[in-house]
């Protein structure tokens, strides 16, 4: 009878099921972990582009941690770059890259990168970007005495930058450099004619007086001897006559090496969007060692985190709908982030 009793109470114990663990609350764009992933997505952006100039971070518009096991996420973070005035080719470390100005016709560069972290390690699986100068209209709104950009195969951006290396080349007893490509360009009209460019040249292995007799001969310095460098000038074409320029070479750098457009199949960048636009930030990369690789998927995942970003945005407008207080100030939305320079 008494083990009749004590079977009866074991079977009216409340049974207690183990509660799961609450998911992690989603990351803010402004949020360490997040800007920690964005560090390591624009390095390894300007680590995988071989033209133009070096971006820097402006805003984290959005970011998604989809968890794969145990200390093991997958990060879609999509980013707004601006161009920086350090050339892609220059051993300035990016922190100490300052970004155009709005007034200098700014370049925002768009990405959608991939990354996993694995026990707090992170890596860039996939990355696909591309850049885009801000229209003409805002900039005359804000400056209508500014230059514009001009595109790479103007004429007269030519005309300047040929004239620039020649006379450098003419005065120079170093060695004889050759162009790789126009980074930037601007036509001023008013209140004088002037034109004023940037490019990258390369080092060669003739003097500037062996090329006299026979430039056909001089070629880049091979990699291991490698010297890149950058150049601006500036050429008055009226009222009066003047050429200015300036060229910098960077000294021998291990690991920098320089692809003529249409052989960069590293980072896909197409041939044409280099020395005819102003947009140098076309890049489209599989990390090859990573375990996960594909633009695509960037893509189809993105699409998919911004549907479940509208969705919670609309359950928070209704939310919202709810009295509150006298004085309440709502907690400003995880996404997009602050904006580190200017809005374009």
């Amino acid at each position: 009878m008494k083990a009749l009793v004590a079977l009866i109470l074991l079977v009216q114990l409340p049974i207690h099921k183990a509660v799961p663990a609450a998911p992690p609350a989603p990351l803010g764009c402004d949020d360490p972990e997040s800007e920690a992933a964005a560090e390591v997505a624009v390095n390894y952006i300007n680590g995988h582009s071989h033209h133009g100039y070096k971006f820097a971070l402006n805003r984290i518009e959005d970011i998604r941690v989809v968890p794969q096991g145990p200390n093991n996420d997958i990060i879609f973070l999509e980013l707004d770059l601006l161009e920086t005035k350090c050339p892609i080719l220059s051993p300035t470390p990016l922190a100490n890259c300052t970004v155009r100005s709005f007034a200098e016709h700014a370049v925002e560069g768009d990405c959608d990168v991939k990354l996993q972290k694995v026990d707090g390690t992170l890596s860039v699986l996939a990355s696909k970007c591309h850049s885009h100068a801000d229209s003409s209209e805002d900039i005359l709104k804000v400056c209508p005495d500014c230059s514009l950009l001009a595109r790479m195969n103007n004429t007269e951006v030519l005309e300047t930058v040929s004239a620039a290396l020649n006379d450098y080349n003419s005065k120079t007893t170093d060695s004889y450099l050759r162009l790789l490509e126009i980074g930037r360009a601007k036509i001023q009209y008013h209140p004088a004619h002037v034109v004023v460019t940037e490019f990258a040249v390369g080092a060669t292995n003739c003097s500037a007086e062996e090329a006299k007799a026979n430039v056909g001969a001089c070629q880049l310095l091979p990699e291991d001897q490698s010297n890149f460098g950058f150049c601006t000038a500036v050429m008055v074409k009226r009222p009066s006559q003047d050429l200015q320029v300036d060229c910098q070479l960077y000294g021998h750098q291990p690991g920098v090496t320089y692809i003529y457009p249409g052989q960069d199949t590293s980072a896909g960048l197409a041939p044409s969007a280099v020395g005819v636009t102003n947009h140098n930030l076309a890049l489209a990369h599989n990390n090859p060692v990573a375990s996960e690789s594909s633009s695509s998927e960037i893509l189809r995942s993105m699409l998919s985190a911004k549907s479940l970003t509208k969705r919670a945005v609309a359950e928070a407008a209704q939310h919202d709908k709810v009295p509150r207080p006298v004085g309440f100030v709502p907690p400003p939305p995880p996404c997009p982030g602050k904006i580190r320079h200017f809005d374009i």
